[in-house]
């Protein structure tokens, strides 16, 4: 198959990209404009391992230019993973740039997609889209974003299914995936390289919010398994991980792998996130047959590897 991938370079796309190419069964087209100042440093270096295969193309542009038609020609899948992150940083007028990339981009390609005989367009979503809940969240939960992020990718999925009489629609909604690779405003990235460095942790919150950890890899999996599942068009799916915890219960975890003791700094509180996330997975394992195996301490132990070389 033929599978398009935006924002291949990032954190979850340069992982299924390097996830469907190493099947063997597709051709993969990368498509990244490397807009953040970070991506642009370690971009080419989350793509470095599957950049020259033989079938892999990347692609450095703005979804909002591109040209979408030559992109997309004889295409049999999109995966549409580019976007503008981040809850605190959508606040204030910096929205402008979540709005031209997640809301306006979206539709671009959409629209691109409209006139293509596509198997299936996969949407990535979020948790966001729920806001503040308690208890296990399904899919159908009303969906109360706190924050400018989640509006713009709630309103991502609303333009998915305006679409939907056009373009075979996929909806998946990740749950704080984290892993090699994670952002470095992310909470994780930050606490294992604040360690690392014998810096004091900076804690937003009071630690006692609680989320369902997705590791990148349980993410991928389920993610590329809609390749060749049936019944999925229309279908809007929860990814969680294997196991939630509290932010001081990770602090502890990273604490035991790196021998260090954390010198926690409160750093503000919460703002535009909810105090706890759960996903409900049982439409993932049902039509995705998805069960995430990685254990929390083992996606830490493994983020903590690949960051102990990083910052060599």
């Amino acid at each position: 198959m033929k599978i398009v991938v935006t924002g291949a370079a990032g954190f979850i796309g340069s992982h299924l990209c390097e996830h469907l190419l190493a099947s063997g069964d597709h051709e993969v087209i990368g498509v990244d404009a490397f807009v953040r100042e970070e991506l642009q440093i370690i971009g080419n270096k989350n793509i470095e391992g599957f950049y020259n295969h033989p079938n892999f193309q990347m692609i450095t542009a703005n979804i909002l230019d591109i040209d979408w038609h030559k992109t997309l020609e004889n295409a049999d899948i999109v995966y549409h993973l580019a976007g503008i992150p981040g809850v605190r940083s959508s606040w204030g007028a910096d929205f402008r740039s979540y709005v031209d990339t997640n809301i306006l981009g979206t539709q671009r390609l959409l629209e691109a997609c409209s006139s293509l005989a596509l198997q299936k367009f996969v949407f990535a979503s979020t948790s966001s889209v729920y806001g503040e809940t308690t208890g296990q969240v399904s899919e159908d939960r009303k969906l109360a974003p706190l924050a400018p992020y989640g509006i713009s990718k709630l309103t991502g999925e609303h333009l998915c299914r305006v679409y939907s009489d056009r373009v075979p629609i996929v909806i998946l909604r990740y749950f704080t995936v984290y892993g090699p690779r994670q952002r470095s405003d992310m909470a994780f990235h930050r606490f294992i390289r604040q360690l690392l460095h014998n810096d004091p942790i900076t804690l937003i919150g009071d630690g006692s919010q609680s989320r369902d950890f997705t590791y990148i890899k349980d993410c991928v999996e389920a993610t590329a398994a809609i390749v060749n599942a049936a019944n999925v068009i229309g279908e809007t799916i929860n990814i969680g991980g294997k196991e939630r915890a509290t932010v001081t219960n990770v602090i502890q975890s990273l604490e035991l792998l790196t021998g260090k003791q954390a010198n926690i700094i409160q750093s503000g509180m919460m703002h535009g996130e909810p105090m706890h996330t759960w996903a409900d997975i049982s439409k993932a394992n049902k039509l995705l047959n998805y069960e995430p195996k990685i254990s929390l301490m083992t996606g830490l132990a493994r983020e903590v590897e690949y960051l102990s070389h990083y910052y060599k």
